[in-house]
């Protein structure tokens, strides 16, 4: 529960009317504000006039599809930093590709139990109110602490030092938990696009660091890249 702190308001979009009343009832249980659209196309109408902090697109709706709706509310200034994640049934490759590179912030396949889709929600508004790497050099999350300007991790209070590239992946990962990264977008941040490495070189990277952290922070999302996840 939110306690005194101001409601969150929370647009879910879904075609089925089944599955609206049952993410609202969880939701509003937990102390959210909640705003339902049945596609797309009336999405963006109830985003303008309710201004959520968070949106849940289905993918396949009538009228205007979740993947043309994330894509439109991005070109809109007040929403192209609102957390948008998917709540969809379809685990495709190529669905997920499509939702992320359209705006998505987070990808979900259902069905989903509440308790694990309230936690992916929270993680998601932690982060949207989170400064960006540039105002902070300090991420709690979990148990983990990620300090910057030591470039050392603690783990359940116990320090664990990294290698510098290593250190800089699970900072960028972190950064933005639940947000998928391409092995494209890792290379560039991390190595610079100037800067030719092989393809093993983040897997290995990937591998070093679940063996000092441990399996449950970095997620691999098959055929698309990395995730920070707990």
């Amino acid at each position: 529960m939110q306690g005194n702190s101001p409601l969150k308001k929370i647009l879910i979009v879904d075609d089925e009317p089944d599955i609206l009343e049952f993410l609202k009832y969880n939701l509003k249980r937990e102390g959210y504000d909640v705003v339902t659209a049945p596609d797309g196309k009336q999405a963006l109408t109830v985003a303008a006039a309710e201004k959520p902090d968070l949106i849940i697109l289905d993918i396949m709706m009538p009228e205007m599809d979740g993947v043309e709706a994330c894509s439109r509310l991005r070109s809109i200034k007040d929403f192209q930093h609102v957390p948008i994640a998917f709540l969809t049934a379809r685990d495709e490759d190529f669905s997920q590709i499509a939702a992320l590179d359209s705006g998505g912030d987070d990808y979900i396949t259902k069905p989903i139990k509440p308790r694990v889709l309230i936690s992916r929600i929270q993680a998601l508004l932690r982060r949207s109110g989170r400064p960006s790497d540039d105002e902070t050099n300090e991420i709690r999350l979990h148990n983990l602490v990620i300090d910057k300007q030591r470039v050392v991790i603690f783990k359940d209070g116990q320090p664990i030092e990294l290698p510098r590239k290593e250190f800089e992946i699970i900072w960028l990962l972190a950064s933005r938990p639940g947000r998928v990264f391409t092995r494209e977008e890792i290379f560039d941040k991390i190595w610079g696009s100037d800067i030719i490495v092989g393809n093993r070189t983040i897997d290995v990277h990937i591998r070093k660091l679940r063996e000092r952290l441990g399996e449950e922070y970095v997620k691999t999302v098959k055929g698309i890249g990395y995730k920070f996840d707990f």
